[in-house]
């Protein structure tokens, strides 16, 4: 599988992990935001927090975004805190993913008992 194969995947949801075993689920997700650039930080990981993206339409900027984190300008991250899965989360970091045209994305939902049932990988 690719993403078995992508070592800068495997590093992001490592720290992902890492970070719900010691808070657990239930918290905002700007906390989970703040200690996962921690992790990145402590493990040497290149990222981008809340990079402002301009996006245009027809030569006219209708405003910026900011996807939560771009690693190693490799990967496009979503971080969520919700009880259940939303198909919105989906077509939000796609959207992203679309738009900055990074074609590697996580959503890590820190909202589940388990990281691994909130995790999803999406590739374009």
């Amino acid at each position: 599988m690719e993403e078995e194969a992508d070592p800068v995947t495997r590093r992001i949801i490592g720290c992902g992990i890492e970070l719900h075993r010691f808070l657990g689920p239930g918290l905002i997700e700007s906390v989970y935001r703040t200690g996962l650039a921690i992790e990145f930080d402590y493990r040497g990981i290149s990222f981008d927090r809340e990079r402002s993206i301009e996006i245009t339409y027809r030569d006219v900027k209708l405003g910026v975004f900011r996807p939560d984190f771009i690693v190693e300008n490799e990967v496009v991250v979503e971080v969520k805190s919700a009880s259940s899965h939303d198909r919105v989360f989906d077509a939000q970091i796609l959207t992203y993913m679309r738009l900055t045209k990074i074609r590697k994305g996580l959503l890590l939902n820190f909202g589940r008992p388990l990281l691994s049932d909130g995790l999803k990988r999406f590739v374009l």
